[in-house]
């Protein structure tokens, strides 16, 4: 295998590990959200407010997008692991 291959595969991996962990912080930033929403102004203002249903929404398509570039038999584990998290989320 070349070098020129091997640094696009490298780079190709890099970035996929940099969705993975940006779908973790993104995902964890809304649920953070969520607790101050629910401690500032209480869990009735978090049931009756948009928020819930907005953030598993974009829980869903951040799971989309770490799919889509997390394709490779390695990374199966940890797409689901990160699922499983998100879901315990919703």
């Amino acid at each position: 295998m070349s070098d020129q291959i091997k640094v696009v595969l490298y780079i190709k991996n890099m970035i996929s590990d940099m969705i993975f962990l940006n779908s973790i912080i993104a995902t964890e930033l809304m649920k953070i959200t969520e607790n101050l929403a629910a401690l500032r102004h209480g869990e009735e203002f978090l049931k009756t407010s948009s928020c819930l249903p907005e953030h598993k929404l974009l829980n869903e398509k951040v799971m989309e997008i770490a799919s889509k570039y997390n394709k490779a038999d390695e990374d199966a584990n940890k797409i689901e692991a990160l699922e499983k998290h998100i879901l315990k989320h919703l």
